[in-house]
């Protein structure tokens, strides 16, 4: 044979053997990431050809599709009936801009990638016949009278609204303000950038309930009181003496109202009144790591165990100014007075928040926040139906009483009286955390509620960003109406 022949044969082969080794790892291997990648142009397509599963909440529907003919193909594109309702929950599904939202963590189910044999033995039988593949419905927790009241009552401000059933951890309620219409962010995502809100930046995607990180202020007194109680160094009763200050490192921390200094005080009344000075003091004997042990139990530095996606979710905890989490190793790297009363470097979200109010409301035991209620295939099957998940005692009964009452105490007769609701038990705490820019306040408001003598129905987490006054006096109203909303519906509502 001719050596040039052969040479020029050798190579055939070896191309040939190159183009079937990868053309058998692409299809094959790399299969499964190249569909995964959400900048799969031609997998996004092909996902429209899929009638997804609808979204919906007890009484309406959140998420379907509105059809399209395009040549020979139908293609299904997705429309949100609520608008901006449960947007932030729900989030997109676009050609243009991929997904967010339950739309993304819940694509495999919503597009029927994950089918037993029998069910995918079905499907390509109805591709077969021109039959497009149905997705799977998704039943939300997400009660829209409550989701309505926040939005409403949030109006303008930049801020947050989570809501928890404390008894077993359900989403009832998860606003985020300002809120956008998903059925813009195809033809006319522009008109997102455009909404306004009293901050800057107003961030209209951004899911400020559970990623949107802020200094807890006072709220994070109900913590220091719990791991104060916990420690047995301290009980509701103890005493002490308020000049209206403590001295950290040589400096003052004055209380928040420095008018009138309460003298001598047990740790109840500091909690109802939100004494500074005392929870300084308790902070600077308990030190940082004991207090960020308790909040460790209560969720902190962890990843919340929502649906959603994870880069949609945050961990509460302290922060590095590189916005990096961080444990301190020993205990004088933390200002533990500052940290005792919220401020110092924490930094957390509504939904913790929400954690810990609902935690404290059902005697100790917190339980795993779930916003999707069951998954259900086209025929109506249960696929995933989700059960209430206890994730660890925090505290004590004993612990969980005796400040479940000191928060009570501050809705009847102290910093929260704003939150007051005729007929049902709610225990409260403001917080009014200082941002460092001069009359602008982070303001919150947290507590649990319920029929008395009954275990609470609600724990609830109101935030407000860019604020002159207190959480008292912003906050709580806010989640009086969110309460009232959902403990006394409106009839026909």
């Amino acid at each position: 044979m001719n050596p040039q022949i052969a040479r020029v044969g050798w190579v055939a082969m070896g191309l040939l053997a190159a183009l079937l080794v990868g053309t058998t790892y692409w299809q094959t291997w790399a299969r499964p990431s190249l569909a995964a990648r959400q900048d799969n142009a031609i997998q996004r397509v092909q996902q429209f050809e899929i009638r997804r599963g609808i979204i919906f909440s007890p009484s309406r529907v959140l998420a379907r599709n509105r059809v399209r003919r395009a040549k020979d193909k139908t293609l299904y594109f997705r429309r949100y009936p609520q608008g901006k309702l449960a947007a932030h929950v729900v989030g997109y599904s676009t050609i243009a801009r991929a997904r967010t939202g339950l739309e993304q963590s819940l694509n495999d189910y919503l597009t029927g990638a994950n089918r037993d044999l029998s069910s995918l033995v079905q499907e390509s039988l109805d591709k077969l016949e021109g039959k497009p593949v149905v997705g799977d419905s998704v039943r939300t927790t997400l009660d829209l009278r409550g989701q309505r009241a926040a939005l409403e009552a949030l109006g303008r401000s930049c801020g947050a609204v989570v809501v928890l059933d404390p008894r077993n951890g359900k989403v009832r309620v998860m606003a985020s303000s300002p809120s956008y219409d998903p059925n813009l962010v195809e033809n006319d995502f522009d008109a997102i950038g455009r909404i306004g809100a009293d901050c800057r930046p107003a961030s209209p995607l951004l899911n400020r309930a559970t990623v949107g990180l802020y200094a807890p202020g006072s709220t994070f007194k109900v913590v220091t009181a719990a791991a104060a109680l916990e420690s047995n160094l301290y009980e509701p009763g103890s005493r002490f003496n308020d000049p209206g200050y403590c001295t950290v490192y040589g400096k003052r921390v004055n209380n928040f109202d420095t008018s009138s200094p309460f003298g001598s005080i047990d740790l109840a009344t500091a909690l109802q009144y939100s004494v500074n000075s005392v929870f300084c003091n308790v902070g600077l004997r308990l030190g940082a790591k004991r207090i960020l042990r308790t909040a460790e139990k209560f969720g902190f530095y962890e990843l919340p165990p929502l649906e959603t996606p994870r880069e949609e979710r945050a961990a509460s905890g302290l922060y590095k100014p590189d916005r990096t989490l961080w444990f301190p190793e020993r205990n004088n790297e933390v200002d533990a007075g500052r940290l005792a009363f919220g401020q110092e470097r924490l930094l957390v979200t509504p939904l913790q928040m929400a954690m810990v109010a609902g935690a404290i409301g059902n005697a100790g035991i917190l339980m795993r926040p779930w916003v999707v209620e069951r998954i259900s295939s086209p025929t109506g099957r249960t696929l995933l139906k989700t059960k209430p998940e206890r994730l660890r005692r925090v505290v004590r009964p004993t612990t969980a009483r005796d400040v479940a009452e000191m928060m009570v105490r501050a809705v009847r007769g102290g910093t929260g009286t704003n939150a007051q609701l005729s007929g049902f038990r709610v225990g409260g705490k403001t917080g009014t955390a200082e941002t460092g820019v001069a009359g602008r306040n982070t303001t919150w408001f947290i507590a649990f509620a319920g029929r008395e003598g009954e275990r609470p129905e609600l724990a609830i987490a109101v935030v407000l960003e860019n604020q002159d006054s207190t959480g008292g006096q912003t906050a709580a109203p806010i989640a009086r109406r969110v309460m009232e909303a959902l403990l006394r519906p409106a009839p026909n509502t």
